[in-house]
């Protein structure tokens, strides 16, 4: 656009230029000022090229904006700022005018321009604020404007001068002469401008006279000012044109001043225009003057007189004073050498002039203060300039007595004479470089003052110079100055603070001081413009001090700091400043905090630029002062109050010493240095801006990162160190500051990539932790402020007042950190919602700070109970640490996901659920995860009903998105944490929540969505964490499947019919996910095995699935007939179709075993559609690879050798992951059998030193000295042991055997003692002999040992080897760790050997050798006991024995210590031995595996194990977890089998605990032991039905039997064969008190005992059995119970009443008496009390009306009787149970009152309720529910072996070769 159509692209540019000044935009934000900013240099650039379409468009918006009416403060400030924006924009357009400008342009330019520029100067309004600055900025524009187009300004103004020519008196207008002080005037317009007022000025009104004067004298400034040279050559080549238009002038206004006023008004102007006649100058200095110039005479002596004072008029002495001044500054642009006259005059002058401006006693004053500085500034610039030497008047000025006018004078001359000096010869500053000490006093004196009278903390200590330390004194007791004082001292102090700018080295030099001095000085200097830079009251001061202390940052200005000691200096000095203004910005005490951030970015440039300047002699030891301690952080925190800081150099104290200082902390540092803290405190500073809703201060924040990234590399190339040791996340550092660079991304887009970078740092520092806790203390309160508002209704002031504070605080900080938050302001609320960001990312790696065990841990119990550290997972914080600020955190944000404030509520939800789900740091997932349970778990009342509120379901539907956020995004790092917490409890409450929400709209879309969750945490799968994968999949499956085809037939509106197939295909795709290789796992049948229970759950789905597609195929046909109006839904049916064979396909495929012989029927069908299915499921099966293997006779021992495999598999590094977590998670009690199962099943596969070593290696980790090791009931002592005793037995049979025999049999032995205790001494015997005859046997037996060696088994070889491996890595690795800092690595060497190798001997003895000599006849070696004696001697040996094998000698035993030359004499022939048989390791091939085979037993323990410990070996894995294990996680692999394998056979107790007397067995039970009953096969179909079992123990420690009542069916199971299977189990503990727990769930006259077969109950058992029952516990009790009872009363008369029988009816109950973990009652009675829907206070209908609970389950109706019921004696609750499969027919009789017909029972059951339609509306579900998951009729199939299926599948294709459905036929 701009080549084809120029002018209509510069008049869009200047119409958004236009649209984006304030007035126009209203809000000003970073944004809009930037933007305006690139439109300003826009149009600049435009206006080379297209100069007068520029001008003219920015010319109308300046007339269309002169023009606007505004109402308002904000306005106003608008309409201000937008005039200097244009009249900015105008000044440096003109400025590059081009040259070839057409003389049309500079017409339009005066006609257009010039009357809206001479609108500003003209109207200026004293006082107003905003007057001053746009005057100054119209007169910048008219001086660019006069520059090249000076002809239409001179027209104008000779125009007005001929005006006021011929206009009266009161109407002369004379605005336009003044345009002659701001116009660009070169030589020749001065002559112009003279010449023109010449002809002009006597025919001019008074006024317009006086204005000329005025006017013509600032003109000739102009001149001066801005073309120096050419009044230089004026003196070097007289123009005597000039000097003749200079002299009429002056002889034309010498005759106007006739009166003393006038004189006054006209003597400036006078010297000005003799000083233009250089040659009139020389003639008058002469004693003979002509007669035409007596008069220039006359006035230069009038001059001096009135000057003395001698003229009698004040007026005239001060119109003197103005024009000398005026003479001396013309003088300075003179050369001395081109004309010493005018000096002369200057010097004769000179005198008197100081001595009337500056004079102590009485100040020069003419009423008006800033011209009278002025007149003094230009006064003492120019006498520098003329003598610079002369320093008089500056002692005076800067004299502590002086008035303050007199310090600014000074300051701001000074300031002058740095910042202009045009002229070679005006002397420079440094001849005032001597009085820098009175300069620095000067200013922190003022400092002080200005501070006090501010009201601000006034107790700021400096430290004084020595020189001005009197003074400082002099003012301690002064009150606190006026508000005029103040400001002049504020005035002062901002001269002060720019003359710091100008020229830093003003204030910082110290001629002649020592370098501590120096360093005070200038820390006292730094420190008090650091002071300034918060000061929100003085905001130019502030700005200009942030100015001054970047040119003091400059290298030239670091370099005098202290020369001495420049780099400690530096680090000591600039680290102060940094901290303070860090701590400022943090606590958000600051004005403009954007822009102090950027000041703060160019001073880290320059500490990098010194740093890099001086690394090579940065040498110090300041490079210690950053290194950091990965990870913990390692830095404490520092809490220095801002004020004590803020001392000389804040907080520390000078050390003298030869170029050396040093700062130490004096408030409370805890020794950290202050460069430490002040990284610490920059780092916290910029990860706070993050989250700041400014862009702007985002991405300064971000680029500053960068500057940090260049220190750290800088230091780390000193110091030759990593420089991940001074900024641990240097890497993430380094993207912050790159995408720093990306300015056009959005605020939102800004923010996200934001939280990205702060999930992936990963080391904590004291920087982002405090960082952390900082912004989490303001989120808190910002939180508080936003609940509250509005808190209470305010009258309008307040309110007013209220917004007004906050707008303040808005523009102070980005964070609200007052008591008012104002949520119209939208920024208030994207801060609060940045804040939740930046927690959420930065919150993993303060957690991490929090506790290096921050991921889930578990202590492994190799130890004893009482020892061990813990069995039990310990998940980072199970329930969160409450007292954690992260924790706390999560917390609050669980409760933010249902807020509900009526104004932002909605919005603060979305973004929590938002940020939480999608930027939330993946090492807080477990935290979340586990809170969210929690929280979720609350939901259910104690029976686990859900308490429905819609806040718990708002939470629900919010949890439900987080998760689903969580699980989709792959967030970098989440893989790691994901599975450190189980999500199994969440889900499956979410979904028995969701379950009862009904059929709403709003149900069917949570549950749409909890569907969709599913989806993916099965996608994920791999990463997370199951305890019981198989259990909760089935489970979930159950659940979801009963939401498909729940009601999208029933729908009427066709939205909800919409939605309801959207939750049908959602359900589907869910179920397909997790059907996906799961085995059905039916919960524990009743009287059905588990096969079967396999293919009834297989056939309930499969049935569920066709019902689903029929229903498809139905819908589609009616879709054809109505013309498929809606195409939508007969696409979603196509998709819900392939998603139903998908499932069909998944689980047919896992449970080939349990499904084939039910489905392949289908394959016959007689419709040919189900039969086209089903080819698409078979296809679909064997393209996935299904494995028909599992259809064998032999799957079984197949499925039991692969778990064998599992558990001794073995990884990469060696390690057994499942043994290991088997071995960390099973109960101590059952640790003989795992360890007798684990040594088995090792060895027989050639593993066993594999499992040695992982055990022994954790043992030797665990033991806290050598000493204790393998000492404590452990379960590597137990496989130690053994070992020992299964592999070790032959070895000492044959070893021990002989020397034994001797020792009892010979007849040498006979009669010998070795009692060697002298306490138990018979008086027969001799000490000395026994101790010889012991040591004599122990010499025998301890030779024979060691000689063994070569006997000695090759497995216990193995365990040796292992055991001194073990030990020696272990040792080498604790002690290395400890040695590597004390550099002592030969100790080391030496000194493990020793220790491992003796471990070996000491545990050999210990556990093998020495039980079998103390003990020969238990361990099987002697028929028959030792006698006493012997045995007291073979006590006695082992010790000996024991000591040699320890390698210590006896001390605490005194009658055992003559044997220790003897112990010690063995040492090195036993550990020549121990090293003998543990040095080597014989090949796994050349061991005879005695027990190389698997016996039942063992494999049987070992599913045992497994199965009941599963759940613990989740947790295990997923705490301890690598995600590259070989091949799938190892636990997915047996979670797999074990739910193939099904849950392992009740095992009764140890038997030993109880009895193992020899019972007397009854004549029943020789009987029908006589017949070998037990071995026939309807006695061992029998025992699998599981009607009697033992399992588990109760509180008092009994063994407790279940009998479940209706697993026993009359007239199906012979009555007299149950009786002995129930003694039989019985018999091992029946001698002892035992408990039974009677199930009598479902209970009813196809289960009753006839009462023949019940009497027989009481006298078939000894009768010790009866009275042994200590309890029996009747659970589940019913009406037909009760009858029954009745009706067998007098049989039961014993049990009446009894205190033994208990009435339990809730397994909370039953808990009272066995804990839960020991209770076995079956799954399907517990199934009964899940996900109840519970209706209180019903009333059943009969001849007697009862209230009763109707609890409607997922498969059955439970009616509880709510009054208790007299059974045998005592009250108790009843319980009824109707399965959906026995309900007939349900009917609503009206809204109260609905019956229920049962099968088998004649007369409907009648109840009364007030919600009676939601009950049977729960009634028809759960039986609709039934009916579609039963097949219209069961086929019977034999069973498929792998062999019959290819023929089998052959039939089926050959049949369906002839078919006329295409589909079929492929």
């Amino acid at each position: 656009m701009a080549a084809h159509k120029p002018v209509e692209w510069v008049q869009a540019v200047v119409n958004r230029f236009d649209e984006q000044l304030p007035i126009k935009a209203a809000q000003q934000n970073t944004h809009t000022k930037v933007s305006t900013e690139h439109n300003k240099e826009c149009l600049i650039n435009i206006s080379k090229y297209k100069f007068s379409l520029v001008i003219s468009g920015l010319t109308n918006i300046l007339k269309n904006v002169n023009n606007m009416r505004i109402f308002g403060e904000t306005a106003e400030k608008n309409l201000y700022l937008s005039q200097l924006i244009i009249l900015d924009t105008l000044e440096k357009c003109l400025a590059g005018q081009p040259k070839d400008t057409m003389r049309l342009d500079e017409t339009m330019l005066v006609k257009q321009l010039l009357p809206e520029i001479c609108h500003f100067i003209h109207t200026y309004r004293e006082g107003n604020q905003h007057a001053a600055e746009l005057r100054n900025s119209a007169s910048g524009v008219l001086f660019s404007l006069s520059c090249n187009n000076f002809n239409a300004v001179f027209s104008r103004i000779s125009t007005r001068l001929q005006e006021l020519t011929v206009c009266s008196e009161d109407n002369a207008d004379v605005h336009d002469i003044e345009l002659l002080q701001y116009i660009s005037v070169d030589c020749s317009k001065l002559k112009r401008l003279l010449q023109e007022t010449v002809f002009k000025f006597k025919a001019l009104k008074k006024v317009a006279q006086l204005a000329v004067i005025n006017s013509l004298e600032k003109a000739f400034w102009n001149w001066v000012e801005n073309y120096p040279d050419e009044f230089t050559k004026l003196y070097q080549t007289p123009q005597t044109d000039m000097a003749d238009c200079a002299e009429k002038l002056f002889d034309l206004v010498d005759g106007f001043a006739e009166s003393t006023k006038r004189k006054a008004a006209v003597w400036p102007l006078q010297i000005i225009l003799l000083v233009l006649c250089p040659e009139i100058i020389q003639d008058i200095a002469k004693d003979v003057v002509e007669e035409t110039k007596m008069n220039k005479k006359l006035f230069l002596d009038n001059l001096r007189k009135a000057l003395a004072g001698h003229s009698g008029s004040r007026q005239l002495t001060e119109s003197a004073a103005i024009a000398c001044v005026k003479l001396c500054k013309a003088s300075t642009y003179i050369n001395w050498e081109d004309n010493s006259v005018i000096f002369l005059l200057v010097q004769s002058m000179v005198v008197d002039l100081k001595n009337l401006l500056f004079n102590p006693s009485k100040p020069f004053s003419r009423g008006n203060q800033n011209a009278d500085v002025d007149l003094m500034i230009d006064c003492l610039v120019s006498c520098f300039r003329i003598n610079p030497h002369n320093n008089q008047h500056f002692k005076i000025c800067l004299a502590q007595n002086s008035p303050s006018t007199f310090h600014y004078v000074l300051v701001n001359s000074l300031h002058r004479i740095i910042t202009n000096s045009a002229l070679d010869w005006w002397p420079k500053i440094d001849a005032v470089y001597c009085h820098s000490v009175e300069l620095r006093s000067m200013f922190s004196e003022t400092l002080h003052k200005a501070i006090q009278g501010c009201g601000t903390h006034p107790a700021i200590r400096m430290t004084p110079s020595l020189t001005f330390k009197e003074k400082m004194t002099s003012l301690k007791f002064k009150e606190k100055p006026t508000d005029l004082e103040t400001r002049s001292y504020k005035f002062l102090l901002l001269s002060l603070v720019k003359l710091i700018h100008a020229d830093p080295k003003l204030l910082l030099c110290n001629p002649r001081k020592q370098g501590p001095e120096t360093q005070g000085s200038t820390a006292e200097l730094i420190t008090g413009l650091v002071q300034l830079v918060p000061q929100s009251s003085m905001p130019d001061i502030a700005q200009e001090a942030m100015e001054a202390l970047l040119v003091l940052h400059q290298l030239d200005s670091i370099d005098l700091w202290n020369p001495d000691a420049p780099i400690e200096t530096f680090w000591e000095i600039s680290s102060q400043m940094l901290f303070y203004i860090c701590k400022k910005l943090t606590s958000h005490q600051m004005l403009s905090s954007t822009e102090i951030l950027k000041w703060l970015r160019e001073i880290l440039i320059c500490r990098n630029k010194f740093l890099l300047k001086n690394k090579q002699s940065d040498r110090s030891s300041c490079h210690l002062l950053f290194l950091y301690d990965v990870p913990g952080g390692g830095t404490s925190q520092i809490s220095l109050d801002p004020e004590e800081m803020i001392r000389c150099a804040p907080g520390v104290t000078l050390r003298k010493g030869k170029g050396n200082s040093s700062m130490e902390s004096t408030a409370g540092c805890s020794g950290t240095p202050i460069c430490r803290q002040a990284q610490t405190k920059l780092e916290v500073a910029l990860y706070m801006f993050l989250w700041s809703p400014d862009i702007e201060a985002v991405l300064v924040a971000m680029s500053c990162f960068r500057h940090l990234c260049e220190e750290a590399d800088i230091r780390c190339g000193v110091d030759e160190v990593s420089v991940h040791n001074f900024l641990p996340n240097y890497n993430t550092f380094m993207e912050f500051a790159s995408v720093s660079n990306m300015m056009s991304t959005g605020r939102a887009a800004l923010q996200k990539r934001v939280m990205a970078l702060l999930r992936r740092i990963e080391h904590p520092t004291a920087g982002n932790t405090e960082a952390w806790e900082d912004t989490h203390a303001k989120w808190e309160q910002a939180t508080k402020l936003i609940l509250n508002y509005p808190k209470t209704k305010m009258e309008d002031g307040q309110v007013a007042e209220s917004l007004h504070k906050t707008i303040v605080k808005r523009r102070m900080s980005h964070v609200s950190g007052g008591g008012s938050i104002d949520l119209s302001d939208t920024d208030s609320l994207q801060e609060w919602i940045n804040m939740t960001g930046f927690l959420c990312a930065l919150g993993g790696v303060c957690l991490q700070h929090r506790s290096n065990a921050g991921l889930a841990t578990y202590s492994p119990p190799m130890g004893p109970v009482n020892e061990r550290k813990g069995s039990m997972i310990s998940m980072v914080s199970t329930e969160g640490n409450t007292e954690t600020p992260v924790s706390k955190f999560i917390d609050r944000l669980l409760t933010l996901m249902v807020c509900n404030h009526e104004k932002v509520g909605l919005q603060i939800r979305t973004n929590i659920k938002d940020l939480v789900g999608l930027e939330l740091s993946p090492a807080l997932y477990p935290m979340l995860f586990n809170k969210l349970k929690n929280t979720i778990s609350k939901f259910f009342d104690s029976q686990g009903q859900v308490l429905l509120t819609e806040t718990n379901t708002q939470f629900v539907e919010q949890t439900i998105a987080i998760m689903k956020n969580l699980l989709d995004n792959h967030t970098e790092g989440s893989s790691e944490h994901l599975g450190q917490a189980s999500i199994e409890t969440m889900m499956l409450n979410l979904v028995r929540y969701v379950r009862v929400l009904g059929n709403l709209v709003h149900a069917i879309q949570i549950k749409t969505k909890l569907c969709q969750l599913v989806e993916v945490m099965m996608e994920r799968r791999d990463d997370l964490s199951f305890c019981q994968e198989m259990k909760f999949r089935n489970k979930m499956v159950e659940y979801l499947t009963d939401w498909v085809m729940g009601t999208s037939n029933q729908a009427t509106d066709e939205d909800v019919k919409c939605l309801t197939r959207d939750l049908d295909q959602a359900s589907m795709e869910a179920v397909v996910s997790l059907l996906a290789g799961l085995p059905l796992q039916p919960e524990e049948g009743d009287g059905v095995e588990l096969m079967e229970a396999k293919s009834q759950l297989f056939l309930k789905y499969f049935t569920l699935f066709m019902n689903l597609l029929n229903d498809c195929s139905e819908v589609e046909d009616e879709s054809s007939q109505t013309g498929g109006r809606k195409r939508g839904m007969s696409r979603r049916l196509a998709s819900l179709r392939h998603c139903t064979v998908l499932a069909m396909s998944n689980l047919l495929n896992a449970n080939v075993d349990s499904g084939l012989m039910h489905s392949i029927g289908l394959g016959y069908h007689k419709d040919l559609q189900t039969r086209a299915t089903f080819m698409e499921v078979l296809t679909k099966i064997l393209q996935q690879g299904t494995e028909f293997d599992t259809l064998a006779e032999t799957v079984l021992a197949d499925r039991f050798e692969r778990l064998v495999e599992l558990v001794t598999m073995m990884g990469d590094q060696g390690e057994l992951p499942i043994a290991m977590a088997l071995a960390n998670v099973v109960p101590c009690s059952q640790w003989d059998e795992l360890a007798r199962v684990l040594v088995t099943l090792f060895d027989s596969r050639h593993l066993l030193y594999q499992l040695l070593w992982n055990m022994f290696s954790k043992e030797v980790e665990l033991a806290d000295s050598m000493q204790t090791l393998f000492r404590g009931n452990s379960l590597a002592s137990k496989i130690m042991t053994f070992c020992f005793k299964v592999y070790g037995a032959t070895y000492l049979q044959k070893l021990l055997e002989p020397l034994l025999r001797t020792v009892i049999t010979s007849s040498e032995w006979q009669h010998v003692s070795f009692e060697v205790d002298p306490t138990r001494l018979e008086p027969t015997e001799s000490l000395e002999e026994n101790q010889r005859s012991l040591l004599q046997m122990t010499e025998k037996f301890f030779h024979a040992i060691i000689n063994s060696s070569s006997e000695f088994p090759p497995q216990l070889r193995s365990v040796c080897h292992c055991l001194y491996q073990a030990t020696c890595h272990s040792l080498l690795n604790k002690a290395t760790v400890k040695e590597k800092k004390e550099n002592k690595k030969s100790v080391v060497s030496q000194r493990f050997p020793q220790n491992s190798i003796g471990a070996v001997g000491s545990a050999m003895f210990l556990r093998f050798i020495n039980p079998a000599i103390v003990s020969p006849y238990e361990a099987g070696i002697l028929d028959k006991k030792p006698p006493p004696r012997i045995e007291r001697g073979l006590k006695l040996m082992s010790k000996i024995l024991q000591s040699i094998a320890n390698h210590v000698l006896f001390t605490k035993e005194e009658h055992m210590r003559p044997f220790n030359d003897f112990v010690k004499s063995n040492f090195d022939a036993a550990r020549r031995f121990f090293l003998d048989i543990a040095s080597d390791c014989p090949a796994s091939d050349t061991v005879n595996h005695s027990l190389s085979f698997i016996s039942d037993g063992n494999v049987l323990a070992l599913h045992r194990l497994l199965w009941n410990n599963q759940e613990k070996i989740g947790q295990y894995l997923s705490s301890n977890r690598d995600h590259k294990a070989v091949g799938r996680r190892p636990f997915d692999k047996m979670a797999t089998l074990l739910a193939y394998l099904g849950p392992p056979e009740h095992k009764p107790v140890a038997d030993t605990h109880w009895s193992s007397l020899n019972l007397t067995s009854s004549k029943f039970e020789e009987f029908m032991t006589r017949h070998q009953v037990h071995e026939k096969e309807e006695f061992k179909a029998l025992k699998t039905l599981n009607i009697f079992y033992q399992a588990g123990t109760s509180k008092a420690g009994n063994p407790v039997f279940y009998y479940i009542a209706r697993r026993f069916k009359t007239g199906q199971i012979n009555g007299d064969l149950l009786i002995y299977h129930v003694l039989l189990t019985l018999k091992p503990y029946y001698a002892k008190p035992y408990e039974i727990v009677v199930d009598l769930t479902h209970a009813g006259p196809s289960n009753r005992f006839k009462t023949d077969f019940l009497s027989k109950w009481f006298v078939v058992f000894p009768g010790f059995a009866y009275e042994n029952v200590s309890a029996v516990f009747i659970y589940n009790c019913n009406s037909w119970v009760r009858e029954y009872t009745k009706y067998h009363e007098r049989l039961l008369t014993g049990l009446k009443g009894s205190k033994r029988l208990i009435f339990i009816d809730s397994p909370g109950k039953l808990a009272e008496h066995i804990e839960h973990d020991q209770q076995k009652l079956p799954a399907a009675t517990l199934a009964l009390e899940e996900d109840l829907k519970v209706f209180h206070n019903a009333l059943k209908l009969a001849h007697k009306d009862t209230k009763v609970s109707i609890k409607v389950g997922s498969t059955a109706v439970q009616v509880t009787s709510a009054e208790r019921t007299r059974v045998l004696g005592q009250t108790v609750f009843l319980n009824d149970i109707y399965y959906a499969s026995e309900i007939e027919e349900i009917c609503l009789v009206d809204e109260n009152q609905f019956t229920l017909t049962i099968a088998n029972q004649g007369t409907p059951l009648t109840f009364m309720h007030q919600e009676c339609e939601a009950i049977v509306r729960s009634i028809i579900h759960i039986r609709t529910r039934w009916e579609l998951s039963q097949p219209d009729s069961i086929p019977q199939h034999t069973k498929i072996r792998p062999k019959d299926v290819p023929g089998t599948l052959l039939n089926i294709a050959l049949l369906n070769l002839g078919s006329s459905d295409p589909s079929l036929r492929y």
